[in-house]
C-alpha cells in the first residue's frame, strides 16, 4: 500500500500563500485517485481538491475554485496543493488521502483507504 507523508502547512496572513506537499513512498501513484481534504474543528472533514492521476482531470469545490490548485510531478511521486488568496476560514488540518482506480464525484473520506498524517494551515486576519 502506498504511504503518504503530508508537509507545507503552516501560518500565514489572509491573502497569502502556501503550497503542501504531499510524497508518497513504496509505490507510484500513478492510477491513483488524489485527493486533499481538510478538517476544521469541530467540522467534518471536506474535499477540497481532487485529481484523476491517469489523466490529470481536476476537480475543486466552490469554495476553493480559483484559489487552490492540485498538482502531481511523477518524477517525484508527489502530490501538491498550491493555495493562493487564503482566508481565515481555510484554517484547518490539510490531509492528502489515495485510492486506487477512478475518481468518483461521489467519494467521500470514507472512500480513501490511504492517508497521510495531515498538516496544519492556519490563516490569520
Amino acid at each position: 500500500q502506498v504511504q503518504l507523508v503530508e508537509s507545507g502547512g503552516g501560518s500565514v496572513q489572509a491573502g497569502g500563500s502556501l503550497r503542501l506537499s504531499c510524497a508518497a513512498y513504496r509505490y507510484s501513484i500513478s492510477g491513483y485517485c488524489m485527493v486533499w481534504f481538510r478538517q476544521a474543528s469541530g467540522k467534518e472533514r471536506e474535499k477540497v481538491a481532487t485529481i484523476a492521476t491517469g489523466y490529470g482531470s481536476t476537480i475543486y469545490p466552490t469554495s476553493v475554485k480559483g484559489r487552490f490548485s492540485i498538482s502531481l510531478d511523477n518524477a517525484k511521486n508527489t502530490l501538491y496543493l498550491q493555495m493562493n488568496s487564503l482566508k481565515p476560514e481555510d484554517t484547518a488540518m490539510y490531509y492528502c488521502a489515495a485510492e486506487l482506480g477512478y475518481c468518483y464525484s461521489s467519494m467521500t473520506a470514507r472512500s480513501f483507504s490511504t492517508w497521510g498524517q495531515g498538516t496544519q494551515v492556519t490563516v490569520s486576519s
